[in-house]
């Protein structure tokens, strides 16, 4: 929101707690449901398989760049920082289509929970799951991660990847984490970042892009995000900037947003693009500007309950 009514004023704040999209509506969680509806042909036709099942990032390094290889390979970084074990018991906060949720029960052994707010994706993960042969091992439902039907003391990990940014208030989603793990029970999250919280109008047009593209309410600090675990007493709290690992992601999603513009200039025209479609694409054209322009970071946070 602008720092004033003066229409020549330069400085715009983004808030924690707060939905700083250009038309905040009521209802951000079928917003969010309707978002992931009517993009997920986007997804599946540009960027996903049936193998990786993912809507996130890729996490490139010395073994992997290829594209669908960086989606399994950003499970496999967090599964390594959060220490997952066999018979284990995980909440996927934001689970979409299952990707994560499927490769952990797979290569892992645990039993997921995951949640979502699109009724669709739990009906599409648990098809997954069972083409898959693990569905005894997962169970998907709609449910809101910062307030679930579960009981208190009923995980070992919570897994949030590129779903947290989702939450209104986040510090609603450490509260209920907190309340979910057992003790000892550890807490991943890898998604954005905001580096800063006051932005010019450049700056914010690129910030809007991204919140009306992908439905997001509110970006957070590192540091503010952090402090809301220490505030609900976790230990070991620590963040891990990964930018630079999933740039040829994001570079890779930039190239097709572009490649794609004329495509999408044709069906806009005709009136068969939908507007949730239309920003989903400005957002992946302009994502790139707030990770190489530094407004924005991608980082890893762990968290511990004691």
């Amino acid at each position: 929101m602008p720092s004033s009514n003066s229409p020549h004023s330069e400085a715009f704040f983004l808030s924690p707690d707060r939905d700083n999209r250009s038309t905040p509506l009521r209802g951000l969680g079928r917003a969010i449901a309707r978002y992931y509806d009517e993009c997920y042909v986007d997804y599946r036709v540009l960027w996903l398989n049936t193998h990786n099942l993912a809507i996130h990032y890729g996490y490139c390094d010395e073994e992997t760049k290829n594209h669908s290889g960086s989606l399994l390979n950003m499970n496999r970084m967090l599964a390594e920082k959060t220490g997952i074990c066999p018979g284990q018991v995980v909440l996927d906060a934001g689970c979409g289509l299952g990707g994560s949720s499927i490769w952990l029960a797979e290569r892992h052994q645990v039993k997921v929970f995951g949640v979502t707010l699109a009724e669709s994706q739990a009906r599409k993960a648990q098809k997954f799951a069972r083409k898959r042969g693990v569905e005894s091992l997962l169970e998907f439902c709609v449910a809101d991660y910062c307030a679930t039907p579960c009981v208190s003391g009923s995980f070992d990990v919570v897994w949030g990847l590129e779903s947290i940014c989702y939450a209104l208030d986040k510090r609603s989603f450490v509260k209920e984490t907190h309340r979910l793990l057992r003790p000892g029970g550890r807490l991943v999250v890898a998604d954005g970042f905001a580096n800063k919280t006051t932005f010019n109008a450049v700056e914010w047009e690129a910030v809007l892009a991204f919140l009306d593209g992908w439905a997001v309410p509110n970006l957070v600090t590192p540091p503010q995000f952090q402090s809301y675990l220490e505030e609900s007493e976790f230990v070991d709290v620590a963040f891990t900037d990964i930018t630079s690992h999933v740039i040829p992601s994001a570079e890779r999603m930039h190239r097709i947003a572009a490649l794609t513009t004329p495509i999408q200039k044709t069906l806009e025209w005709v009136g068969i693009r939908t507007p949730a479609q239309t920003r989903n694409y400005h957002a992946a054209l302009r994502q790139i500007e707030l990770l190489e322009g530094g407004l924005a970071c991608y980082g890893v946070v762990c968290a511990t309950k004691p």
